[in-house]
Parts: C-alpha cells; structure tokens; sequence
C-alpha cells in the first residue's frame, strides 16, 4: 500500500524572495485509536480485547509517568521515546535554572524495524478534487 501525498505551495524558508514551489506532503489516511489496536492484536493472539485493551491503557499512563520522571523509554523494535526542552541561553552555567526552559518536547527514535519501513515506503499522488 503507498502512502499518499499532495502537494502544497511553500515559500523558502532560506530565502523568502525567491518564488514558493510546490512539495510534496504526506496525507493522513484514517485513525486507528486504543481500541482499534486492541481488536487488531485481539485477533492475532489468544489475548481478548478487553485484556489487549487493559495492558495498552496500562502501557499509555506509564509511559507518561516514565517520561515525567526523565526517563528514556525504549518500545524494542518500534523506537524510543525521550523528552527534550527548549531554553534561554544564559552567560553562565549557575544562572541555569527551571525558570529558563522555555518549552518541552518529545523526541522520538525509530527502532530498526521502523527506519526499516520508512526507507521502503512507496508514494501515490492524491487525486485532485474537483
């Protein structure tokens, strides 16, 4: 199956007088939540959904407690979760403190599996609505 794409007019971040061009971005096919994991997994094991269900909520809040707590969360296969921050840059290493972080965010690693699939993927052009 390839993952769909259209394109969209950008300007050059490098170079806002040069004239935009057209690139190509990934197009959202769809959602699948918990519960859809849960079946899909239910289905390929002996495990019911509602067990599948219980261990993949269970999974959520400790990743986010993990996280909260700085630690690297590491999902084998499928990659690693770590968080990151943002700052103000100081003078000096003493005047670094909390109040100079000024956003976190969550980094992600794919696994080799993963980086695996990403080099493999094929691509279709959306159709153009009318």
């Amino acid at each position: 199956m390839a993952v769909k794409i259209k394109a969209v007019k950008r300007v050059n971040p490098q170079n806002v007088t040069l004239p935009q061009k057209y690139y190509a971005i990934a197009v959202a096919d769809g959602r699948t939540d918990l519960k859809r994991l849960a079946k899909m997994i239910a289905m390929q094991c002996t495990v019911n959904r509602a067990d599948c269900l219980a261990v993949l909520a269970a999974l959520e809040d400790n990743i986010i407690m993990e996280l909260q707590e700085g630690r690297v969360i590491n999902l084998g296969e499928l990659g690693s979760f770590q968080l990151g921050v943002s700052a103000v840059g100081q003078d000096t290493a003493e005047l670094v403190d909390g109040s100079t972080v000024t956003k976190a965010r969550l980094n992600f690693r794919p696994g080799e599996e993963l980086k695996k699939m990403l080099s493999t993927l094929s691509y279709k052009k959306e159709a153009l609505s009318a």
